[in-house]
């Protein structure tokens, strides 16, 4: 008796997972291709991953699946670090491919500040310099070493990241993620730049209103657009 019940509650768990995992991934294509048609906005899907409609697959071409925005760095922010994200807005041939890049320059001493993207996992390759480079997993264990030229690190999934050029030169890296939509989340914009309670903040992080009112005006999103 108790072993019929088992298999039907093992395919019920069995099945529940694998539907997790779907709705949290991009979804699978269903066509070779599919060039975003620019007479059409996107649409939203249940895992709030933005589709755009594809256009007829006779009207693509060539260029549709060449970019050529990265050749030279994006703009620096305060903090040394200039990123250029590629993503299917600015280039058609990615969308429905379930993937997305970007390119980062950091200046001497500049920092990538801690952040993570909830969507995707990321694959770092060190195009030049060296960089103090690194994540921190769930028990709060930190993976960082410097990485020169021609190697690659790996972010998991929604783990916090960072990045530091510790090198005499300019860095350029190339960052490649599993998600067209891979989000991006920064944790002291998160903290002081979101209006969150100003006396939870002083509890949790033992600051005076003062202190607080300063990281508030310095990661206020219409002050720290990075």
């Amino acid at each position: 008796m108790y072993q019929n019940l088992v298999n039907p509650i093992l395919l019920l768990v069995i099945f529940s997972l694998q539907c997790v995992i779907t709705l949290a991934s991009d979804p699978d294509p269903v066509q070779d291709y599919c060039i975003p048609n620019p007479k059409f906005g996107s649409i939203r899907t249940i895992s709030h991953l933005f589709i755009l409609p594809c256009k007829n697959s006779t009207e693509a071409t060539t260029d549709d699946f060449i970019f050529s925005g990265m050749k030279l760095s994006g703009n620096f922010t305060d903090t040394g670090l200039a990123t250029i994200s590629v993503n299917p807005t600015i280039f058609p041939g990615l969308n429905t491919l379930g993937m997305s890049f970007a390119r980062a320059d950091l200046k001497v001493g500049g920092i990538n500040p801690p952040h993570f993207h909830p969507r995707a996992t990321e694959i770092a390759y060190v195009v030049e310099g060296s960089v103090y480079s690194g994540f921190v997993d769930s028990t709060n264990r930190v993976f960082a070493r410097i990485i020169e030229q021609g190697e690659v690190m790996v972010y998991p999934r929604g783990l916090v990241h960072f990045q530091m050029n510790v090198g005499k030169k300019p860095v350029t890296i190339f960052g490649s993620f599993n998600s067209q939509s891979p989000g991006l989340q920064k944790i002291p914009a998160a903290v002081f730049g979101s209006g969150i309670n100003e006396e939870l903040l002083e509890k949790a992080f033992g600051l005076s209103p003062k202190q607080i009112g300063k990281m508030r005006r310095r990661f206020n999103p219409e002050n720290a657009k990075n």
